[in-house]
């Protein structure tokens, strides 16, 4: 504890936003996003960020309505933590990311404008806000 790795994921439908993350600084980055149908990943695309960072766990976003309920997506989004887990052997955890994507749009643009509001770079920085956010909780 405190010195791990984790890659965290922003899952979508068509798009899922990958991040790497370090406890010891509580901080990520965005790493980009690997195409999805219809919330399968492509797996191939998938684990080459896993063999590349060698992750000690994963934090998959969990996207649930404004009122804390949740929604189809988010039943979607767990099935895609229990894939993970089964696929690659480590152990998922879920952080709440309402309103990462409006914080990740409004971040990319005050450093880049309209250019930077890129799908990729949405997701990516969608998921660097998950890890951030599960950090903050992990040490509350």
């Amino acid at each position: 504890m405190g010195e791990r790795t984790v890659l965290g994921f922003d899952f979508g439908k068509k798009y899922i936003g990958v991040a790497v993350g370090q406890e010891i600084t509580g901080n990520a980055s965005p790493l980009g996003s690997v195409k999805a149908n219809d919330g399968i990943p492509h797996w191939d695309n998938l684990e080459k960020y896993l063999k590349e960072w060698q992750p000690d766990y994963l934090v998959v976003g969990l996207p649930l309505n404004m009122d804390g309920s949740e929604q189809q997506l988010t039943l979607d989004a767990k099935k895609f933590g229990n894939r993970l887990a089964g696929r690659f052997g480590k152990q998922v955890e879920f952080q709440d990311e309402r309103l990462t994507t409006a914080d990740a749009k409004e971040r990319l643009f005050a450093q880049g404008g309209y250019r930077n509001l890129k799908k990729d770079n949405i997701d990516a920085q969608s998921a660097k806000l998950i890890i951030e956010s599960y950090f903050e909780h992990l040490y509350d």
